[in-house]
Order: structure tokens, then sequence, then C-alpha cells
């Protein structure tokens, strides 16, 4: 009995501690989710209710999974649904001819695959682009890791989930495919873009990093404040790419150089580190410098590109658009509630009550969408770019519509956005 104890305590040991990286960093613990530590604002009753209900809801979530998608060895669960499951498969199946339009519309590419659109649309174009037979993956292992991916996106964040992540890896495909890249990248770099795009925002919590610094958060003490997020998403899915035995079959090396370069392009996406990547973009294409046969020119385009892809919405047409809008205007005003109950100073552009969609929209798009897409204009003018600069330029004008209906005058600008100069730059509330 007291071998088995040990035997138990043992087993206990190695799951809780995870093993150090040999590139220098620990990787993040599956399921760690940076929750804020209510337990400073609630009683130890609630506290396990709450722990224990979320719990319960993952263990669901994934069964749910396994009982709609049919993804695991081609299982399928006696159902009564099953003829409309195929009916609706077959549809999403059309959808994804057309992954490469940017118009392709993922909330009902969502409502399609029950929920599964990031497993679904990350494996087509995993598919697509030759990556499977390329790197010779292990299919099932790959699926492995996209439902682990999706499992780790929080469903109840209003807008950093999975659907988040998958129009930002179809956004990333678009981009992928603009001729300037099509003919230069190498499947090394298509690879890293996807894994990069669909893991961007990883078990993001739907509070913004100032918010994790004056809570005291774990994650902020362990980042020293700095792209707290960003870093957390990026240990995160190296945690996952480790779990899921992906790549094993690559030299040390070689997946070393894989983790480090797709934390290159997730760090990117820091809203805070905004000017000094436009900054950079600006000189080399003033310059003329840009040669995509250099393998370090290529990874700063990704990760302009992947920053794009992260703060497309205001570029896509007003239908999809403005549902983006709206999604993660609730998420500010969530994260303002909780800083009004519990007295802890309302973040910038949260407080439901001074705020509106239409304001900080509108602030989005003057001070960080519109020089960003501008720039990448310069670098890759083609269709696309002119179709996303009319977009923005006709969905900026819709809010001012919006915004004069509300206020009596067109020109209104969020203080929040206008106090900004270059070296102060919103924080990730902003679409990360």
């Amino acid at each position: 009995m007291k071998r088995i104890l040990i035997s138990f305590q043992l087993v206990k040991c190695i799951r809780d501690v995870r093993v150090r990286s040999r590139a220098g960093f620990e990787t993040e613990r599956r399921g760690s989710h940076p929750y804020i530590d209510f337990r400073i604002f609630h009683s130890n009753s609630e506290i396990e209710v709450s722990v224990s209900a979320r719990n319960v809801r993952r263990l669901l979530s994934f069964q749910r999974y396994l009982r709609s998608s049919r993804f695991f060895r081609g299982i399928t669960v006696p159902n009564s649904s099953n003829i409309l499951d195929d009916d609706y498969n077959g549809q999403a199946k059309c959808m994804l001819e057309k992954v490469g339009n940017w118009n392709f519309d993922i909330f009902l590419f969502d409502r399609l695959t029950n929920g599964n659109s990031l497993v679904s649309l990350t494996f087509h174009l995993f598919n697509l682009h030759g990556l499977i037979e390329h790197f010779q993956l292990d299919t099932m292992k790959l699926r492995r890791f996209l439902v682990m991916v999706q499992e780790d996106y929080h469903s109840q964040n209003p807008y950093h989930n999975a659907v988040h992540a998958a129009d930002v890896t179809q956004a990333m495909h678009c981009y992928l495919k603009e001729p300037k890249l099509s003919k230069s990248l190498t499947p090394w770099d298509v690879l890293l873009s996807l894994i990069a795009a669909a893991t961007h925002d990883l078990d993001h919590p739907g509070v913004n990093q100032p918010f994790l610094i004056k809570t005291n958060h774990y994650l902020a003490t362990l980042y020293k404040n700095t792209s707290v997020l960003e870093n957390h998403h990026w240990r995160s899915a190296v945690g996952l790419l480790r779990e899921s035995g992906l790549f094993a079959h690559m030299s040390l090396e070689n997946r070393q150089l894989m983790e480090s370069q797709i934390g290159d392009l997730i760090l990117a996406t820091d809203i805070s580190q905004q000017n000094e990547y436009l900054s950079m973009f600006r000189s080399h294409l003033d310059r003329g410098d840009l040669c995509l046969e250099n393998a370090n020119h290529r990874h700063f385009i990704l990760q302009m590109a992947l920053k794009c892809a992260d703060i497309c919405n205001p570029c896509r047409t007003w239908e999809l658009s403005k549902q983006w809008s709206e999604k993660v205007t609730e998420e500010f005003f969530h994260q303002g509630d909780i800083e009004k109950k519990y007295h802890l100073g309302v973040s910038p552009l949260c407080d439901r009550q001074t705020e509106t969609i239409a304001n900080i929209q509108i602030g989005f798009m003057t001070y960080l969408v519109e020089p960003l897409f501008g720039e990448w204009a310069r670098f890759s003018n083609t269709r696309l770019s002119q179709t996303m600069l009319g977009h923005l330029g006709l969905n900026k004008a819709s809010w001012k519509g919006v915004q004069r209906e509300q206020s009596g005058s067109g020109d209104d600008v969020d203080p929040a956005f206008e106090e900004m100069d270059s070296d102060i730059l919103p924080q990730e509330p902003r679409l990360s």
C-alpha cells in the first residue's frame, strides 16, 4: 500500500511539474488559465463552486466536440441528428472551397462546423498548403494538437475566443496568397504563420494587461509586466506543441527554432509595440530595401502580416465588421464592470457609461488600423489591399453616421485614442 501511495505521489509530481525547456524557458502548463484570482474578492465556498463548474464545463465541451466532429479515427457516434450534421458538414466543405475569399463569413462557418471552425479551417489550410505531406505530419497528431488549441480558447469570451483565432488564421491565409509573398515563402514560413495565427491569443482571459498588473496576477509577475498576454499565448502554444508530439520526428534544433520563431510572430501582435513595428516597416518601404529572398526580411513581413490579420476586422464587410466591433466592445465593458464592482479603477475604453461602440471604433481605425494598412498597401498594392482600404473607409463612415445620431456631431474622437502620442499606445484591450 505504501509503495502504491509513493507511486501515485510520483506520478502526480511528474504531472504537475513541467520539464524546463532546453531553449531556456518553462512552457505554460496546459489548462493554466490566467483567470483573475478572485479569492481576494470571494468567499472560499464560492471559489470551490466556480473552479468545479469550470472543470466540468471544460470536460463537457471536449465531450461535445468528440460527439460532433468525428475527427478521431472516423468514429461516428449514433445520433438522431446525423443527417442534419452531414448536411451541415457538406455546407462547411463548400465554404472551405472559398477559404481564400476576403468575404469569408467565419461566423457562419463556425455554426456549420458546430463550433469547430478553428480545427476545421486550420487542418484544411495545412492540407491545402501541402504542409502535411512536406513535413510528414501525422494527421491524428495534427488534429489532436488543433483540438487542444481550440479547447484552450475560452468560449465565454465575447471576442478573444477560438472564432477570432479562426478568423485571424483565414486572414493570414489570404495574405500568404498575395503575389509578393506566395512566390517567396517557403513551406517553413507558411507553417510558422498558420500555427502562430491559430495560437496567437491562446488561453486569453478576456481582460487586458493593465488589469493583470493592477490585480497582481502571477502572469504579470512572471513576465515582468512586459507583453504579458503575448508571452503567455506563446508559452501556451509551445506547451501544446510538445504535448501533442506533432513535430517529435524533427531534430531538436529545428523544434527549438520553430518555437522561437513562432514566439517572434506572436509577440509582434502586442499592440503597445505598434509604433516600433510600423516605424521599421515604413523605413524599409521608404528605402525600398526589403528583399524577400532574405529569411530575416521574410520573417519581418510575416510579423507585419500577422499584425494586420489580428486587427483586420474594420477592413471586413460592414456585416462582419460590425459583429466584431460589438463583441470586442462587450468584452471591454465586461472588464469595466468588474473593475467598477471591485473599485479597481476603470481602464480606458471599458466604461459602458461613458464610451460608445462608434467612438471606440473610430478612434481605433484612425490611430491604429489606417496607419498599418496604409503601409501594408504600399508593400502589397493589390486588389485585396484596395478592397481592405475600401471597406475600412466605408466602415469608418458608417460609424461616424452612428456617432452623429448619438451625439449630434461627427467630430468626436475617443479621448483614450486622442491623447496617444508616438510613445504611448493602448495596451491589450484593443483587438489583440
